[in-house]
């Protein structure tokens, strides 16, 4: 049984029409008349436990809609939501109880305390045993590394500090499914890192199921072997990453490395993007022309030192994937600069 479903989620937005002019806002009162805007459009989609998903796609497409729907804090237009068989937004303690949320941008400790007494405090708000929270505790402290700043005020903590602190606090209450937005902006390389080994962790040992939204692909690559995009509010993949960059990745680089500069050199079906004298760069498609026959058809006086293939990134796979979405998407005047969604209705 899926841990998360969605069928034929729908949420729309209304604002006000406003007028300008000295009279604008008497008339802006008086007409009611309002735009609606839909920021998610019939999306569908089954997330089952122990699951690790990225939830991506471009600034204002819909990823933080859902996220606040998931968790109850908005209710959807139409469509039915599921959260382990809870709707949230009319069972939100029950789903409260059972989920745990980190925003990147928002923080739920307290600010001007120490961080231990966020977590006592989160304890009895939760009724969590005192045995399950000692022990909890002692495995985010162990894991997250939070020992030397358990007692410093959360206001004195770096980002690095304070994000293990709200990583920690969603799962002292052992929740079933953790809901991340962000959780990695702004941090250095360490501080990510040490907080993704802390998620595969929890995903692998505990089966935790992990939503993720992120812009950074290194998050992709480390905890999520599934993507879901979607595009001003409607879903455009639902996959493996694997099939995605079989999809969109079908273009590979080929690195020559000669023994001495050969001065130029044109390979049939591929591209130089690089000449670096002795390390030459091309790219080719693999479904036009296998790598083998690309090797036989160098040319045969050439002094190769060594050669090399290299996939696509998934970074580059999803800069693909964003690129056509612009290329088929609508045209600019039918997408609101308000809400970032499609308008539907005027």
């Amino acid at each position: 049984m899926p841990v998360i479903e969605l069928v034929d989620l729908k949420r729309e937005f209304r604002q006000a029409k406003r007028f300008d002019g000295p009279f604008g806002a008497v008339r802006t009162l008086l007409t009611g008349e309002y735009t609606t805007r839909t920021a998610l459009d019939d999306i569908s989609f089954a997330i089952e436990p122990g699951e690790s998903v990225a939830y991506l796609g471009p600034n204002g497409a819909g990823k933080s809609t859902t996220i606040k729907i998931l968790t109850g804090i908005l209710v959807p237009t139409s469509g039915s939501v599921r959260v382990l068989g809870n709707e949230p937004h009319t069972h939100r303690q029950e789903n409260a109880r059972q989920i745990g949320v980190v925003f990147g941008q928002r923080s739920q400790l307290w600010w001007d305390l120490p961080l231990i007494d966020s977590f006592d405090l989160h304890q009895r708000i939760y009724k969590i045993a005192p045995e399950r929270f000692r022990a909890n505790l002692a495995f985010c402290e162990e894991v997250l590394r939070m020992e030397q700043f358990l007692h410093t005020p959360v206001r004195q903590l770096s980002l690095g500090q304070r994000m293990r602190g709200e990583l920690a606090m969603a799962l002292l209450h052992e929740p079933d499914v953790l809901f991340l937005d962000e959780p990695t902006i702004g941090l250095d390389v360490l501080a990510k890192d040490r907080i993704r080994e802390f998620l595969k962790l929890v995903n692998r040992e505990r089966g935790t199921t992990i939503m993720l939204t992120t812009h950074d692909l290194r998050d992709i690559e480390e905890l999520c072997e599934r993507i879901i995009v979607v595009n001003l509010g409607k879903l455009v993949y639902d996959g493996r990453i694997a099939a995605l960059r079989e999809r969109l990745g079908s273009e590979r680089t080929i690195v020559i490395e000669f023994s001495d500069d050969p001065g130029t050199v044109e390979i049939p079906h591929a591209t130089l993007v690089e000449d670096r004298g002795v390390r030459k760069t091309f790219t080719f498609n693999r479904a036009e022309v296998p790598a083998l026959d690309l090797v036989a058809a160098l040319p045969r006086n050439l002094a190769i030192a060594d050669i090399s293939f290299e996939e696509p990134s998934i970074e580059e796979v999803i800069r693909r994937l964003y690129r056509s979405m612009e290329t088929d998407g609508p045209d600019k005047e039918e997408i609101d600069t308000w809400t970032r969604g499609q308008v539907v209705t005027q």
